[in-house]
């Protein structure tokens, strides 16, 4: 008999999963390791609230998707239902990679692979499982189908992704200038010569997307405690990288044990069946039983660092439009040294520099275009008057110094 799973989401309301590829999807372990990481890692530090998972964010994905594939097929553009549940099972397995705490983990447990990668092996060993039943929704996902706006649907700047981190993100942060008009976006959606476009009645809809965007990464994404908080916990797995590296054991659970004691990247993905393996098996509470334990490690500065992750001491930082000067950053070591007696080597572990570059329309992707009445097409940073004086292509970047508080 066949059942449809419904599931009551607090952003969209109810969301359908018939059964079959689908609900098989969803009840995959993979996909249900996700409901064991969190959306926004660390942000949580700043707004309480940000407790949604990314199972619940690849969920209201697949919804949009399913919305977007009914208002396409009402503009007479024709989808297969095949086509339809590749594209929905590409939506589903678009985040399935990624590690616990977000991109945080990406250059300390693992160097030289993007958890896109680590997707993509993951759907395909979900597709050897399932017997095939997933090669067009990989096509789709790897934007080799000959439909490429199907592949747009998914990753583009204005997928259904972005759409739903968006008003997701700002429902549980409470941040409300991130809200935006996701229905009216997807019912503004429509496609000529294979290319997603949005109708000219939805431009200033898009214009509220890219600056709610905007307004999200910045006051949301890279709040400066946001990434205090990050930098710490940065910082604390790469000391306890060090010290493995010296021959301490560590105490870890399997999974994050094999990332502490070995090091990892894209060839060791490659050619180590363990790393795949170990890696489905992380999410984010290994790394906080595994912290908590590490507070009472006889090394001090892995201590400290767990320690003050506990406690929520976390770095200070200053952030600049300009790089800090290097006399600058060794007075800042000179004081570390000054208040905990660490050696100025030892000092990288207590403070971490970084830039951070971002412009909320990216003209070298894919664009967004406005459709108008007559036929014609016009890029969407030159056919809306804000955009245009707001200069949304433009990087802004910004330079963060965190260090230990005294």
């Amino acid at each position: 008999m066949n059942e449809t799973k419904i599931i009551n989401d607090p952003v969209f309301g109810f969301i359908k999963i018939p059964s079959g590829l689908l609900l098989d999807i969803v009840k995959h372990p993979l996909m249900q390791r996700l409901s064991r990481i969190k959306q926004l890692g660390m942000a949580s530090v700043v707004y309480p609230g940000a407790q949604h998972t990314r199972f619940l964010h690849s969920l209201g994905a697949y919804h949009l998707m399913s919305e977007a594939i009914t208002s396409l097929r009402q503009k007479g553009i024709f989808i297969f239902e095949s086509e339809a549940e590749a594209v929905q099972a590409a939506i589903l397995m678009h985040d399935i990679g990624h590690g616990p705490f977000s991109h945080v983990l990406e250059r300390t447990l693992t160097s030289g692979i993007s958890h896109e990668e680590i997707s993509l092996m993951m759907m395909e060993q979900m597709n050897r499982e399932m017997d095939g039943r997933l090669t067009l929704a990989l096509k789709i996902f790897k934007d080799e189908y000959h439909q490429r706006f199907l592949h747009q649907l998914i990753s583009s700047q204005l997928d259904m992704d972005r759409i739903d981190y968006l008003c997701r993100d700002s429902f549980f942060t409470g941040v409300n200038e991130g809200n935006i008009g996701s229905s009216r976006i997807i019912k503004m959606m429509n496609v000529v010569d294979d290319h997603l476009v949005v109708e000219e009645k939805g431009i200033y809809s898009v214009e509220n997307y890219l600056v709610a965007r905007r307004l999200m990464y910045w006051q949301v994404y890279l709040h400066k405690t946001t990434v205090a908080c990050e930098k710490l916990l940065v910082n604390t797995l790469l000391r306890a990288k060090h010290l493995a590296n010296e021959g301490t054991e560590l105490y870890a659970p399997p999974a994050l044990h094999y990332f502490i004691h070995n090091h990892v990247d894209r060839q060791t993905f490659l050619s180590d069946p363990k790393a795949l393996y170990w890696y489905e098996q992380l999410d984010d509470n290994d790394i906080w039983t595994t912290v908590k334990v590490w507070k009472d490690h006889p090394d001090r500065i892995l201590s400290m660092l767990a320690g003050d992750l506990l406690s929520r001491q976390l770095f200070r930082v200053e952030i600049s439009e300009e790089p800090f000067t290097e006399e600058y950053v060794e007075s800042i070591k000179d004081e570390i040294m000054k208040h905990t007696g660490v050696s100025r080597e030892d000092t990288k572990f207590l403070m971490h520099m970084d830039s951070i570059k971002k412009a909320m329309y990216d003209v070298h992707d894919d664009h967004i275009d406005i459709l108008y009445k007559d036929g014609t097409l016009k890029e969407v940073i030159d056919a809306s008057e804000i955009l245009h004086m707001t200069h949304p292509a433009k990087d802004i970047s910004k330079y963060y110094l965190c260090y230990k508080r005294f």
